[in-house]
């Protein structure tokens, strides 16, 4: 799968994660009838959360992304559905390449090996990102819920 479309599916799951979150909290918090739709989605919207942020990372190192733009990126995991609007700005301004730049180009970047491994080694990248979506998992809900 290119950057452009990884990046894309993750941004709209990001956001549809939201609204089903939101639509959780309606039901839980305005109707009192059931806390189910926060659990589901709580937990689902967290895991895309984090896939989503790693997806950003990997994307920006092999665009070669300044910082602001990671940031901003990063930052719109945040506010609901401020992931496609992203999507779009990235789209628009040709961050989002058709295909991955580090599987074939050198590293140039320290920062860059670890992302030119995950992306010559598909599998083995799939599997790490997993592992690594599993574990920040485990380690948000060790933390617990955002207070509020």
């Amino acid at each position: 799968m290119s950057p452009r479309g990884l990046f894309t599916l993750v941004a709209r799951a990001e956001a549809v994660t939201w609204a089903g979150l939101l639509a959780g909290m309606v039901l839980k918090y305005g109707t009192g009838t059931t806390e189910l739709g926060v659990r589901v989605f709580g937990m689902l919207h967290g895991i895309v959360f984090i896939a989503y942020c790693l997806t950003t990372v990997v994307v920006a190192v092999d665009a070669r992304w300044s910082l602001g733009r990671l940031v901003g990126g990063l930052a719109c995991a945040v506010p609901p559905f401020a992931t496609l609007l992203f999507e779009r700005y990235a789209a628009r301004h040709d961050l989002l390449p058709a295909a991955w730049r580090l599987a074939t180009a050198t590293p140039d970047r320290g920062v860059e090996r670890p992302v030119a491994w995950l992306l010559r080694n598909p599998v083995r990248g799939l599997v790490a990102g997993a592992v690594a979506v599993v574990a920040l998992t485990g380690v948000a809900l060790l933390a617990g819920p955002p207070a509020g």
